[in-house]
């Protein structure tokens, strides 16, 4: 087989997988049972796609998304993601989709 033949095919297959990853990136968006989310994701995960649900970890403007925000008395929470509202989701370092989150403000 020349390189040709081999380049085309191996953008074939990524194609393929780009749009297989979306297609479950979609699915999970409507699932209603815990139990197909959590196996989608775990197979997503076993080609190197995991999902992102940030919270606890500082606000980061660069990587995730602000859908809200929550009042406390905590100024010690102040910019904390109390909450991923949408997973987010990484391929091999490379984002496809950041979590859209809510963060902690204080009052």
């Amino acid at each position: 087989m020349n390189s040709t033949i081999a380049d085309e095919l191996l953008d074939q297959a990524l194609a393929e997988r780009r749009a297989l990853v979306q297609l479950c990136l979609y699915a999970l968006d409507r699932a209603r049972s815990s139990g197909i989310v959590e196996r989608i994701e775990e197979g997503l995960a076993g080609i190197g796609v995991t999902a992102l649900r940030p919270d606890g970890e500082r606000f980061d403007p660069a990587r995730h998304e602000a859908g809200g925000t929550l009042p406390t008395d905590d100024a010690s929470l102040a910019g904390v993601v109390a909450e991923t509202e949408v997973v987010g989701f990484v391929d091999r370092g490379r984002t496809l989709r950041a979590p859209v989150v809510t963060v902690y403000t204080t009052r």
